[in-house]
């Protein structure tokens, strides 16, 4: 059996809160908490979940802009130490979520897409031949190299942004939120674009958002975070079709369901109230006050992660029954 490209073992990313005095800590923040996921080359690993749930740090401690407290991450089969040199994560590349902030406005946009070629000794000849090629392959033209940020729309912006993470040619991109900034006509290029390149290069994504079409639309598999957990994962095919935790069903209800002559449908239970507080800490399940099926038992034993087939696993205790 081949190995994975990616391995994440029990990571942990959490964060001290203090007080008047920096030396003592008041609270803990559980960013990330005890999460474990798989990413083979070529595909597409999909993370979901509402704003403030871990999505955004678990990305930065893969890339290791974060170092994790607890855990593990192994790539290509070799551990990643906390601290580790950016040589050690060379296959690694990242998207983010605004294009424009994460451009230099001052400098022409081939320069800053050439930048990780040019520190590692490559002439300017070769960089900017290498640049290039690889603004064609996103649909941007050689006429585009000497311009300044600005004077790209934002889907352009985004396929500099592209073109910046490929010039390395990485095995693994981190796409942070790529396409929430852009307006929905774009939004469908942009990933369709990227599909296109993972044929390409065979690249693997770990693909980040709050938005579940998209992830629909782009994911061979989903994690589904909630308070710094993995409370599902699935085949996205099959969570689509049978979410077994009541948050992701949850999430799935949200999503706008277009029926002519048929308006919303009442019987779909929706998510509501907010996420609890970061520092708060939970005896039992994090999700009981919001969970249309919790029981006495969620409230101080945590749930467990039940396996339920075909790739598919919940944390929760009445995991797979009906709201």
């Amino acid at each position: 059996m081949t190995a994975p490209l990616l391995e994440v073992r029990k990571l942990s990313v959490r964060f001290p809160v203090r007080g008047a005095l920096p030396w003592i800590t008041r609270a803990e923040v559980r960013a990330v908490d005890d999460v474990s996921l798989t990413l083979a080359a070529g595909e597409t690993l999909g993370v979901v979940g509402e704003s403030g749930c871990g999505k955004t740090t678990l990305g930065a401690a893969i890339l290791g802009l974060q170092p994790p407290t607890e855990g593990e991450i192994r790539f290509e089969g070799r551990p990643l130490p906390p601290g580790s040199p950016a040589d050690a994560r060379d296959g690694m590349q990242v998207i983010f979520q605004d294009p424009f902030a994460s451009l230099n406005p001052r400098r022409r946009v081939w320069k800053s897409v050439g930048e990780p070629m040019l520190v590692r000794g490559a002439g300017r000849q070769e960089t900017r031949s290498r640049v290039a090629e690889i603004f064609a392959a996103t649909g941007l033209q050689e006429g585009h190299l000497d311009r300044l940020p600005h004077q790209f729309s934002g889907g352009q912006r985004q396929r500099v942004a592209i073109a910046r993470a490929l010039v390395r040619r990485p095995r693994l991109i981190v796409c942070d939120e790529p396409v929430s900034a852009l307006d929905v006509s774009v939004q469908s290029q942009i990933l369709n674009l990227l599909n296109r390149l993972q044929q390409a290069y065979t690249l693997s994504y770990v693909f980040v958002s709050h938005d579940l079409a998209v992830v629909k639309n782009m994911s061979d598999r989903i994690a589904v975070m909630y308070f710094g957990k993995v409370v599902e994962s699935a085949p996205a095919a099959r969570l689509f079709a049978a979410a077994a935790h009541p948050y992701t069903r949850a999430l799935l209800n949200a999503v706008p369901r277009v029926r002519p002559g048929a308006g919303r449908s009442s019987s779909r239970a929706l998510l509501e109230g907010e996420l609890p507080s970061p520092t708060q800490q939970f005896a039992g399940c994090p999700f009981r006050a919001r969970c249309p099926i919790a029981v006495e038992l969620c409230a101080h034993a945590p749930p467990p992660v039940v396996e339920l087939g075909q790739g598919q696993a919940a944390r929760c205790h009445r995991a797979g029954e009906v709201a």
